[in-house]
């Protein structure tokens, strides 16, 4: 479902957007590259003062690159619900008004499509309104608290979680890779607030210039062409790279009655 939403939400009218809390980030050294003379390396300090540590809350849009986040030093439910809703109702404003002419019946249908198969299902509530958006996150138990997922659902917005170990569905992972390198990369912050600094100023670069995230896009089409080159074996998960040669019979009992006759 959730490789469905990357590749045809959009195409669905429904933004699809992915949330994610980097961090923590410690006040330590953070090697980078450097101009130093051959022979000479940088030096960096063997001790560090912990200062404490600073997280990003992250809300990231691949189809358009749009990055909205804040630095926070925890990222406790009391500090991302409120900001989490915030944001996804500013988001929200600047879609188009839903259609008020659809039948119950039909936006349920739109809701359950992306629940069909799931063990366990979401409780959905009797009255849905439009479906406007999908919101892709982890499987936390703070992304599973009663009262944000029916605010969500009251505002039209899908959830999809990830599964356990399956992080890496989640495009926010490597958009916070990118901000962290750029923020941190030769740094050597003091305290909390200066890593808070350096990645919000990180990401206020980043949305000048955003770019695109595709889910898959090349390399997924050169995977996807070497499995069709490839030949299933019977009786195992094993393949060949090319297809077996077919010999036909009457060669066969050339060379058996050869070998036979040798």
């Amino acid at each position: 479902m959730i490789e469905k939403a990357y590749r045809h939400g959009e195409q669905l009218g429904l933004p699809v957007w992915c949330c994610d809390q980097a961090g923590p980030f410690q006040t330590i050294p953070d090697l980078g590259p450097s101009w130093q003379p051959v022979g000479e390396p940088v030096c960096q300090p063997h001790e560090y003062i912990r200062n404490g540590t600073a997280k990003l809350l992250t809300l990231f849009h691949p189809a358009s690159g749009q990055l909205r986040a804040k630095g926070v030093v925890s990222c406790p439910n009391r500090v991302l619900h409120p900001w989490l809703k915030q944001e996804l109702a500013a988001i929200l404003a600047d879609l188009p008004t839903p259609r008020q002419d659809l039948e119950p019946a039909r936006i349920r249908s739109q809701w359950l499509e992306w629940y069909e198969g799931l063990s366990v299902a979401p409780v959905l509530p009797a009255n849905l309104p439009p479906l406007r958006m999908l919101l892709i996150w982890d499987n936390l138990a703070g992304h599973k608290t009663p009262d944000l997922v029916q605010w969500c659902f009251e505002q039209g917005i899908g959830l999809l979680y990830t599964p356990l170990g399956g992080s890496w569905l989640n495009m926010a992972e490597s958009i916070q890779g990118i901000i962290e390198y750029r923020a941190l990369n030769g740094q050597h912050p003091a305290t909390a607030q200066e890593i808070i600094d350096d990645l919000e100023a990180a990401v206020q670069g980043w949305n000048k210039h955003p770019t695109p995230f595709v889910w898959g896009g090349k390399r997924a089409a050169r995977r996807e062409r070497a499995r069709q080159r490839q030949q299933a074996l019977a009786g195992s998960g094993a393949c060949i790279r090319r297809v077996r040669r077919h010999i036909p019979i009457t060669e066969k009992l050339k060379r058996n009655g050869g070998e036979q006759a040798k």
